[in-house]
């Protein structure tokens, strides 16, 4: 057994490593866990089956960087879109934007325009706008970007990077009653000088986060796939009896948890899985590969049950 094992890891981890030298349409099948679909009509289908389950959901269009007015406001203007589709399939599905994918490469004042559009269009429909956090280099900017256009509209939140030094300071500085945050441990590859490198550091971070949040009546979503941290999590809720409608549980599209999620669902807590879909389906597939290598075992064995 313990052959075997080994095996198979030498197995996923040759496969992981000859993908980015491969084709991208033999990639695909190895992509298709983790990314909901290439336009929005199949990304919505993914999410009405995840409603149907019990999950809520967050919607993102894969891509960031971008680099021309046009293409900025070509992927504003898609989300928009999908604020009315949400809206006209009554589905429990929010969005989360990158700054980057909508301008902000280009300048600040592109991606404010841009955001406020996809803001507005949001409170049209009543739903909620998460504003993603990209990495330490456009922190400041995207703060910034939350608190200029949060005042017209309470529905936003934002996102706060464990694996950073500076996010406990941030947390005290936005926590309130009305702050809505996601805490995540962080993926991009930062300075030792700005980030933890720490497995157990950020971990620890992500529980002070948490718990500050909290003690300020912010609403946190507790995003990781760490099964000892949601048990950390799951300890601390129950020993201070922290309210359910302070929090949810959120994870990534596709990334295995054994029966988890259905358990905390089944417990009364929230889980809302974040979505990915859209033509840039590439890059983002290959870092959740790499991620969980075991994924390319599971694919191989599908491909060959239906051949």
């Amino acid at each position: 057994m313990f052959l075997l094992i080994c095996d198979m890891s030498i197995f996923n981890s040759i496969v992981t490593s000859a993908l980015p030298f491969l084709p991208k349409w033999f990639a695909k099948p190895f992509a298709r866990p983790y990314v909901a679909g290439e336009n929005m009509d199949e990304a919505l289908e993914q999410i009405k089956t995840l409603n149907q389950k019990g999950f809520s959901a967050t919607i993102d269009i894969l891509g960031e960087h971008t680099k021309t007015i046009g293409l900025a406001s070509n992927i504003t203007n898609q989300y928009c879109t999908l604020y009315e589709k949400i809206f006209n399939e009554s589905l429990d599905c929010s969005i989360s934007v990158k700054p980057t994918h909508v301008g902000l490469d280009i300048s600040m004042s592109e991606a404010l325009v841009n955001l406020r559009k996809i803001r507005d269009k949001a409170k049209e429909f009543d739903n909620f706008l998460r504003i993603d956090m990209e990495s330490s280099k456009v922190t400041d900017q995207t703060i910034e970007i939350f608190n200029q256009i949060k005042p017209d509209y309470s529905k936003i939140g934002l996102v706060m990077q464990a694996y950073l030094h500076r996010a406990q300071s941030d947390v005290e500085a936005l926590s309130n009653q009305s702050f809505n945050a996601r805490i995540c441990k962080g993926i991009y590859n930062e300075s030792k000088h700005v980030a933890y490198k720490s497995r157990q550091d950020i971990k620890n971070n992500f529980l002070i986060l948490a718990k500050h949040m909290a003690s300020k009546g912010s609403f946190c979503a507790y995003a990781t796939h760490d099964q000892d941290l949601i048990n950390d999590l799951l300890e601390w809720i129950r020993a201070e009896k922290i309210h359910s409608e302070l929090f949810e549980f959120q994870v990534l599209y596709g990334v295995p948890m054994n029966g988890r999620l259905e358990e905390l669902i089944d417990k009364g807590f929230k889980v809302r899985v974040y979505v990915p879909f859209g033509p840039d389906w590439y890059d983002y597939s290959l870092r959740r590969l790499n991620e969980n290598p075991k994924i390319a075992s599971y694919v191989i064995g599908n491909l060959l049950k239906s051949a």
